[in-house]
């Protein structure tokens, strides 16, 4: 540990905090420098020498760097109506202590995100928190597939995306009216690609480890039938379209060939599709289980090129919390999902960085890239600019503890890796969060 450090244990007030002697990282101004940096009221100033306003609490910061607020384009939050699993605090909790100032919640609640009120009482639910929670609203009502939800009145509620996710939009010409819908009101479709026929009954990729396990696989094709599907749709609608948690090369090959085209649509990818393959399924650890499976290493090895390139946009989660109970069932019942808000940052700077990918690409997938895709402000490390920042801790070498997530589930595949970098704590909203370890 380098420093020393102010701590707080709950979110506390930025209203007087000088964070000193850390490399300032914002490359939308090509900005890379030691500078110091003073939130007063949670706005920035830039403090030239060695000055210290009036006071200010002094935070070393020196061998850490300061980059714009990380944002996950796709976590799970549970509530309503799942609280054992997670709830909207914890799940803010859990973002923060992975570095994220910014989330977007999937609709996949009980009752579904299907109107302006239940989005309002989200946000509600976040407030104090220097997390911002953004809702992505369903794309039919009750996630049923079949009637479209009042996307005017959620848009005028600041919802930028619909989803069905947990599912594909079943009707394609629902998913039709649905881009349509939400071109003319300048928002998109995140779209779960999933053939239900072809992926029925499967737990895992279907491959030559499900045949040796002896388990139902869910073959690539079941993504790339709906990766095709949304391709067509966005090029006849002229609409938007976001495919998540890619992890196919078919459906790569797909989403490059629809941007060379210049088509609107966007992807993103989970760090479980670039690090594991199916492979690890072979000790029946639901931990393992998540949907999409993981594939083969010739799809993790294309996911890894298309995040490189760009073909798949944004880094993210896909943040499913389970509880103990549902987890520990047997594989082949156990819920899909694992749990990412507090793994993501330590593993993209451990197995990412210096190993093909630059800080400023890792900083687009994860900073500007999600918020462009949502019409969000993107935050500037400038002059009379909102606070919004993760302070990273590049050297802290740690081991992944599931016991001491913040997140209720502890679902992880990750439970015992070492990591280099760590987030050190998050600043935004007016509110900051800075941990010791």
């Amino acid at each position: 540990m380098t420093g020393n450090y102010s701590r707080f244990d709950v979110p506390a007030r930025a209203a007087n905090l000088l964070l000193k002697g850390a490399r300032v990282i914002d490359p939308a101004i090509k900005l890379d420098q030691i500078v110091n940096l003073h939130v007063k009221d949670g706005v920035l100033h830039v403090i030239s020498g060695e000055s210290v306003p009036s006071g200010a609490d002094v935070i070393d910061l020196r061998g850490h760097w300061i980059t714009p607020g990380w944002f996950d384009l796709h976590v799970h939050l549970r509530e309503p109506g799942k609280e054992v699993a997670e709830t909207i605090a914890t799940g803010c909790m859990a973002a923060m202590n992975g570095g994220f100032t910014g989330i977007a919640c999937m609709p996949n609640t009980q009752p579904p995100l299907d109107d302006a009120a239940s989005v309002n009482w989200v946000r509600d639910q976040a407030r104090g928190f220097p997390v911002e929670v953004n809702v992505i609203a369903a794309v039919t009502r009750g996630r049923e597939g079949k009637e479209l939800v009042d996307m005017s009145e959620i848009v005028e509620a600041g919802v930028r995306a619909f989803s069905d996710d947990g599912g594909p939009v079943k009707s394609s010409a629902v998913l039709r009216h649905a881009v349509e819908y939400s071109n003319m009101l300048g928002a998109r479709i995140f779209e779960h690609a999933e053939d239900k026929y072809l992926a029925d009954g499967g737990c895992m990729n279907e491959s030559e480890w499900s045949t040796r396990l002896g388990v139902a696989g869910i073959p690539t094709i079941a993504e790339a039938i709906d990766v095709a599907r949304c391709v067509l749709i966005s090029e006849y609608t002229g609409g938007a379209i976001h495919i998540c948690h890619v992890s196919a090369r078919e459906s790569v090959e797909q989403i490059r060939s629809a941007k060379e085209r210049g088509l609107k649509v966007t992807a993103e990818v989970c760090p479980h599709h670039l690090l594991l393959t199916d492979e690890m399924c072979k000790t029946f650890d639901t931990n393992y289980k998540m949907n999409p499976p993981l594939r083969g290493e010739e799809d993790r090895k294309a996911c890894w090129e298309a995040f490189l390139d760009g073909t798949l946009d944004v880094y993210c989660t896909d943040h499913a919390p389970h509880s103990w109970e549902d987890k520990t069932q047997e594989f082949d019942v156990a819920p899909f999902g694992i749990v990412g808000l507090e793994t993501a940052l330590g593993l993209a700077l451990t197995h990412f960085l210096n190993k093909g990918m630059t800080l400023e690409t890792l900083l687009d997938r994860v900073v500007y890239a999600p918020r462009r895709i949502l019409a969000q402000d993107i935050p500037s490390i400038a002059e009379g600019k909102p606070a919004n920042l993760t302070i990273v801790d590049p050297e802290h070498v740690w081991k992944v503890d599931p016991e001491t997530f913040k997140s209720l589930s502890h679902n992880t595949p990750f439970g015992g890796w070492e990591m280099k970098g760590r987030a050190r704590g998050v600043i935004n909203r007016g509110y900051a969060l800075i941990q010791t370890f």
